[in-house]
């Protein structure tokens, strides 16, 4: 609300700076602003803008690996984390936005030194409550929202921004909640008494749902006059922010303060389970969590999130840091984390064998618990005694690492390994996971070694287990090297010594390699039979991500045995999944593959394209993606991507191949995945011809439907015309709308009127 002038003093700066920061007090509103700021500039930067959100992360050593993920950064290289970054942003032309770098200023002052070094046409925008101190830094200090002045009337009261938030946020908990000539006086003093802090007026406005705005005076006026003294050597304003959350802790019971306080240790929230787990004891039955949570979302302590997987509560960040101050001084601070620990350690454990349970719904809850995740390894791992609880958790989470967080998962056990040096079964089953994952990361010469280790431990232990998936991966190995007669033979043997050691997850793998070298090595017969084999097992053990890869290998055997239909057909059912899951890889795969069934079927255009959505998923920035980029983890597939690609330059000739990938690379990730999908047809995806004498950012489809807004035509009109759905020209006049940065239909008429008059 409000903050014209800053945001325009925020472009001031990053047009003369390549690194600006936004300082102030919690609760101000930098992250708001930034994300404002970097929302109107997405059409200045061709390629993105990005946004990093650091509140989650308390591992300073996790920072460039988080930054990398954000911008789909998934590394097969073997080099270090901050080499590759760069080398990906070395020739971008992009915005970064780092979001609360308080609690790790010296990582992101490193980090944002090299980046401005490596990367000229990078600029980095950073929220933080401390410079960090970086040559060439400019800050600027986010004020708090202008406070009013005595007014004379309502009228002139709601003018100021301030007012304006409080009557907005009021307004969600009484409806009919309106600044009126009785009220705006009390109102304004509200404002004036919070200093203008955003975040303070917001959880003011909150307690209107029990006092009328008199009452939030008064109370507002004798807690802050109660603690003055208490807290007289802090800020003014961080006494405001401070003693507002000090007031909502008092009206909390005893048991709500101790929850509020336990809480605090989840990062980026936490679900009615982890409460009850986390949270309970010393005070708290585990049957009271229920009615303890539903009181603090009752005052909005919590803030509740809906998501796939049901209802997660959330601190705001100024509320967890009180409420961790409150833990500290509670003296339970070290076996609240204790708890936090185990109940994650159990989760990861669930990942792989909790009865029926979903595989799909485990590696969803992993990704929105990553930030519990991370605290309980970095826990784990704060020193020996508790590395090989580590190291379990590490190796439990192999599939999340895959779906799209390979680097972190081969740092964390690296980590792990470490500190741990034991042989027993935590490092045992660390290094063969390790070693699946330096193939997947292309370093197979790794994974040898770490298997020579795996098997001295498992033929010691006699662990049954660690010695089947040392041979399985032997045969991984093999199958990346394109050695398809030693992986037949190597996955084979170890599809026997899985089923003898009863590991359903190593049979499942066991046959999704051994259907990628039967069809490496062609004898397709028996690939399909033994992805058949293993489809089955993953269906009758709820192994939906597995189902997945082995519908996609299905689909590639039958592609190569001339049934591109049903070939396509599976592909597509994979890559559903993948989309939903967010999986790069797994994604990356399907539009590959979906590339090489086009062209066979003579669809030489959408194949073209196809390859250029690949791109979209490539390792490498928009500015010099190849189209035969590694197929990620799949290297033994890459002779099928160079031939697909040397198969449409004859048939398409040089330009008019470069024209359709260059086409599919522009596309956004939603529009390239819908395309994949055949959601979308061709006609969508084409671009339309320059506007203005510059590219149009729409599409020919799009620019149709914008002319039809030009004319005042409904969305229902605009279906009728073009035969298209209602529910289609609904999603084509909001991706108008984003491309555009506009906010309604008549910015659109305005903008095809302009465009127009000048063509």
């Amino acid at each position: 609300m409000g903050r014209r002038q800053e945001m325009a003093d925020v472009k001031r700066l990053l047009s003369a700076s390549r690194l600006v920061t936004l300082t102030g007090v919690g609760g101000v509103g930098k992250t708001r602003l930034a994300y404002r700021v970097a929302g109107e500039l997405w059409r200045v930067f061709p390629d993105g803008v990005w946004l990093v959100e650091l509140a989650e992360l308390e591992n300073p050593e996790l920072l460039t690996h988080t930054v990398s993920e954000v911008l789909g950064i998934e590394d097969r290289s073997g080099r270090p984390a901050m080499g590759v970054l760069t080398e990906h942003l070395r020739d971008m032309n992009a915005l970064i936005v780092l979001d609360n770098c308080e609690h790790l200023r010296p990582a992101c002052a490193a980090l944002a030194e090299t980046l401005l070094r490596s990367a000229p046409s990078v600029r980095i925008l950073a929220t933080s409550r401390q410079l960090l101190g970086v040559t060439g830094e400019q800050a600027l200090t986010v004020p708090v929202l202008p406070l009013p002045a005595a007014a004379n009337s309502a009228e002139a009261a709601a003018q100021c921004d301030a007012v304006q938030l409080f009557a907005d946020r009021a307004q969600a908990v009484l409806h009919d909640f309106t600044v009126t000539e009785e009220n705006h006086d009390v109102v304004e003093r509200i404002c004036r008494r919070l200093d203008g802090i955003p975040l303070a007026i917001e959880l003011a406005a909150v307690r209107l749902r029990a006092l009328s705005v008199q009452q939030l005076l008064d109370r507002l006026d004798d807690r802050f006059r109660l603690l003055e003294f208490r807290t007289s050597t802090a800020q003014p304003r961080h006494r405001t922010l401070w003693a507002l959350i000090d007031w909502s802790y008092a009206r909390c019971t005893p048991q709500e303060r101790s929850l509020w306080a336990r809480a605090s240790v989840f990062v980026g929230g936490l679900d009615l389970e982890g409460a009850e787990a986390v949270c309970s004891g010393d005070g708290i039955a585990p049957e009271d969590v229920l009615d303890l949570v539903t009181g603090l979302v009752d005052k909005s302590v919590f803030v509740t999130e809906e998501n796939q997987l049901g209802i997660r509560y959330r601190l705001l960040e100024s509320l967890r840091e009180y409420g961790r101050e409150r833990l500290a001084e509670s003296g339970e601070a070290e076996e609240v984390h204790r708890r936090h620990c185990d109940y994650y350690r159990r989760m990861c454990s669930d990942t792989l064998v909790r009865p029926g349970a979903s595989q799909l719904t485990m590696l969803a809850r992993a990704k929105l618990e990553r930030g519990n995740l991370r605290s309980a390894m970095d826990y784990c791992f704060s020193g020996p005694e508790r590395a090989a609880n580590g190291l379990h958790m590490a190796a439990d989470l192999r599939n999340h690492w895959l779906s799209g967080y390979l680097g972190e998962g081969r740092q964390r056990l690296a980590q792990g390994l470490a500190l741990h040096h034991a042989p027993d079964d935590a490092r045992g089953r660390a290094l063969v996971i390790d070693s699946w994952l330096a193939v997947v990361d292309g370093q197979p010469d790794m994974a040898d070694r770490m298997l020579d280790e795996a098997l001295e431990i498992g033929e010691r232990l006699g662990h049954g287990v660690i010695l089947a998936d040392v041979a399985l991966q032997r045969g991984l190995v093999a199958l990346d090297r394109g050695d398809a007669a030693t992986a037949i033979t190597l996955c084979r043997n170890a599809a026997e010594q899985q089923r003898a050691s009863g590991d359903i997850m190593g049979r499942i793998r066991a046959h999704l390699w051994l259907t990628g070298a039967l069809t490496l090595g062609g004898e397709l017969e028996s690939a399909v039979s033994a992805a058949e084999e293993g489809i089955v097992l993953c269906e009758a053990n709820g192994k939906g991500l597995y189902r997945a890869h082995l519908l996609t290998m299905l689909g590639i055997t039958l592609w190569r045995r001339g049934e591109t239909v049903r070939a396509g057909e599976l592909v597509m059912e994979s890559l559903a999944v993948h989309r939903v899951l967010g999986n790069p890889r797994g994604i990356g795969l399907n539009l590959a593959a979906l590339a090489w069934i086009a062209a066979a079927e003579g669809r030489y255009e959408r194949a073209a394209r196809l390859l250029g959505t690949f791109g979209t998923f490539s390792q490498e920035p928009r500015s010099r993606r190849a189209v035969g980029a590694q197929v990620a983890g799949y290297r033994h597939l890459r002779r099928y991507q160079e031939q697909c690609v040397a198969d449409l330059r004859l048939v398409l000739g040089d330009a008019d191949f470069e024209k359709l990938v260059r086409h599919g690379t522009l596309l956004d990730v939603d529009r390239a995945l819908a395309y994949a999908l055949e959601e979308t047809a061709e006609e969508d995806v084409a671009p339309a011809e320059s506007v203005n004498g510059e590219r149009s950012p729409l599409t020919r489809r799009e620019t149709e439907v914008a002319r039809l807004v030009g004319r005042g035509l409904t969305n229902k009109e605009i279906a009728a015309e073009l035969v298209i759905s209602q529910r289609t020209a609904e999603g084509h006049v909001e991706h108008i709308l984003g491309k555009l940065g506009y906010g309604s239909r008549s910015q659109i008429a305005v903008w095809i009127s302009r465009s127009t008059a000048r063509s």
